[in-house]
């Protein structure tokens, strides 16, 4: 690897030597020592990854042994209840809180002449990993390690990423390069990257992965076959080191595509037949394989309706196979059958999750998992929360998101996610009362449910920064923190991927963080106004084309037309969607008076003079908004050139041309969205600021 990649690679695992001397030293003398006891594959992997940190950022290369000499200060690792008491002493009551995959992080003082140590006790192996992984965070940070009492636990028990990867090497809505898993059909043989990959998944507490895509191709279909179990057991192994299991997307013709049978009805039993000796020699060559994701019934994809049959009996044919090996099925809700006509303004894909799910509550498999977007729509730049949420109470739920940035950038852009995933976590349903979030509904909490937690889609190629843009890694980063506690606030994990990055530079903190923060609303104000969403080119999804959106059929997704814009989703005379969630948010989004700004034009139809909260008229909002937002993003590069020599060189030069990308890719967008509505209209309040 070239020293110029170097910061990029590493990402937010990157050890610089401390600054501080007194710091440094403390450092060193309380890690001169790792003690792991157990010589399991994931303690052998914390005790490692520790290790390594003290080295980098000390100068000390720390001895790893068995036994720990009270003389001499040390960091324990263990695991509770494995016959140890002075590990199970450590964690004390503190034990009862950290569930299967806690911790507890805690320095104690040396008795009688003897040495303080600092011990990680985990609920389990993994749990003692992620110990491990808060530790060097600390060091990372620069704060002190004297004193420390930590107890975490991730608040879902499924923290999940799904690659989009193809065996051909391409990566579906991959914005970064090639996939790092697969070449000419087959897989990669030098699996280095795939470990450095599970090296930084795990460090944010991912714990399963799905590595290929939902849309199954043909040479994707046989990675359930024997001829794949070698190296499939491969992967699940180096992922495994780090505590994260192994997932297969699954095509669900896969009797026929693979099985030579001649049908894949769930009730066939002879279709039962096969999916269960599928399953037992799968978990023989992978005895911790998690399970199957399917996407079904959607965008051409086979599934149970062929047969006449529902969702239910389609997961519940997978989960009747897998239970028996402790498997799960995550069942996802991408489902809809209708296409937006600009001719019969009743029809609304919006509604389809819903109405093809809620009558199905409570039919699922414990082992089923349902995994719902985070919208009624695709990922979009804006668009309301998914009703599904507050429509489920008997059935496993997790919070689908999308990291690779296919709607909001494709990683040319800057557009920091989390605060828009913070949005959607602390949305209140009002499904169980107040207080019914959807972070309370994925974890499962809300409705005592076995499974939940979170997936998403991968930004990550075999680009030398991992995600194309390097700013980008901060979505990677803040969803792993979000799915282990969505409680953290946004600046919070800012901060953390800023300083774990990029130092501890006051002044890199500020122009970086500031850069992020904005860049969700700058992206939103110069591509997509009030919740329309959609305006882009076809098929690749990139760049302004207002009527482009290849499932519009016949028009568009905003019913634009001289009199108006937005689309009618009201229960008295639109499509009823907003009867789909719960009172009061129902009453708020039916309301054309009380419905936010930012979504109105995804809920109602209206004249493009209507007068928005702000004062402004609809027409004019998307005028300023468009001006606006490409003058922001100009200014982002601005920021950014603030702070060339103090980072990387090779890293401060990729953003700056990311950036300028993104500067005049803005000025495009607000030409053509502007010029498009002033046609449409006949109505400029500014015409001054019109660009043709």
């Amino acid at each position: 690897m070239k020293i110029s990649e170097k910061t990029s690679y590493e990402a937010w695992l990157r050890y610089e030597a401390v600054e501080n001397d007194a710091l440094r030293a403390n450092y060193r003398l309380r890690c001169s020592v790792i003690v792991s006891a157990e010589q399991t594959k994931v303690l052998g992997t914390a005790a490692k990854e520790l290790a390594e940190a003290v080295q980098a950022m000390t100068g000390h290369v720390p001895d790893i042994a068995a036994i720990r000499d009270r003389q001499i200060p040390c960091v324990i690792i263990g695991v509770l209840g494995r016959g140890d008491p002075e590990i199970d002493g450590t964690a004390g009551p503190d034990a009862d809180e950290l569930g299967s995959e806690g911790y507890v992080l805690r320095t104690l003082k040396g008795q009688q002449g003897e040495a303080d140590c600092i011990a990680i006790v985990g609920a389990s192996d993994r749990g003692a990993l992620y110990g491990a992984f808060h530790l060097i965070r600390i060091m990372q940070m620069r704060d002190s390690i004297e004193d420390l009492h930590i107890v975490e636990h991730p608040v879902n028990g499924l923290r999940m990423i799904n690659q989009w990867d193809n065996m051909d090497g391409t990566i579906e809505r991959g914005y970064a390069g090639k996939s790092i898993f697969y070449r000419n059909n087959g897989f990669v043989e030098d699996f280095t990257r795939i470990r450095d990959y599970a090296r930084l998944l795990a460090s944010t507490g991912i714990n399963a992965i799905t590595i290929n895509n939902v849309n199954v191709h043909r040479e994707e279909t046989n990675l359930i076959t024997a001829e794949y179990e070698q190296t499939l057991s491969k992967a699940a192994d180096a992922f495994g080191a780090y505590g994260i299991k192994l997932f297969l997307s699954i095509n669900f013709a896969s009797p026929i595509a693979v099985g030579g049978l001649q049908t894949a009805d769930p009730l066939d039993p002879a279709v039962r037949s096969w999916w269960t000796e599928r399953a037992s020699e799968l978990y023989r060559a992978i005895p911790e394989f998690g399970g199957f994701l399917v996407k079904a019934d959607s965008e051409f994809r086979p599934g149970p309706f062929t047969y006449g049959r529902d969702h239910a009996d389609g997961a519940n044919l997978l989960a009747e196979a897998l239970a028996p090996h402790g498997g799960v099925v995550i069942w996802r809700c991408f489902v809809y059958n209708c296409l937006q006509d600009w001719r019969d303004r009743s029809t609304d894909r919006a509604k389809a999750a819903y109405d093809h799910f809620t009558p199905l509550d409570g039919r699922f498999a414990d082992n089923v998992i349902l995994q719902i977007k985070n919208g009624p729509m695709d990922f979009q730049v804006r668009e309301p929360v998914s009703p599904l949420f507050g429509g489920l109470k008997d059935t496993n739920q997790i919070l689908e998101l999308q990291i690779t940035q296919e709607y909001t950038g494709q990683q040319k852009h800057v557009c920091y996610l989390v605060p828009l995933w913070k949005e959607v976590l602390d949305f209140d349903t009002y499904a169980a009362g107040e207080g019914s979030t959807v972070a309370r509904i994925a974890s499962g909490a809300l409705h005592n449910r076995s499974y939940g937690g979170l997936a998403a889609v991968s930004n990550i190629g075999d680009s030398a920064c991992w995600t194309g843009h390097p700013l980008s890694q901060a979505n990677l980063y803040g969803y792993g923190r979000l799915a282990w506690n969505p409680a953290l606030s946004t600046e919070q994990i800012t901060a953390e991927w800023i300083r774990l990055s990029l130092g501890s530079d006051p002044m890199v903190e500020d122009v970086v963080s500031g850069i992020l923060l904005r860049s969700w609303g700058i992206y939103e104000s110069y591509t997509s106004p009030l919740g329309v969403g959609w305006m882009v080119n076809p098929n690749h999804h990139y760049g302004p084309n207002v009527d482009g959106y290849e499932y519009s059929k016949w028009g568009t997704y905003h019913f634009a037309d001289h009199q108006g814009i937005g689309v009618d989703r009201t229960i008295g005379t639109g499509t009823g969607y907003t009867a789909q969630y719960h009172s009061p948010q129902r009453e708020l989004y039916d309301s054309l008076e009380r419905c936010p700004d930012e979504l109105l034009l995804f809920y109602h139809h209206v004249p493009y003079t209507h007068v928005l909260h702000s004062g402004k008229t609809v027409i004019q909002h998307i005028y300023d908004t468009h001006f606006e937002g490409a003058e922001a993003a100009a200014a982002l590069l601005e920021a950014w050139q603030s702070i060339r020599g103090r980072i990387d060189e090779a890293y401060f030069e990729l953003v700056a041309s990311r950036l300028s990308e993104q500067r005049e890719h803005a000025k495009e967008w607000r030409d053509v969205i502007n010029t498009y509505f002033f046609r449409k209209s006949g109505i400029a309040d500014r015409q001054d600021r019109l660009i043709y």
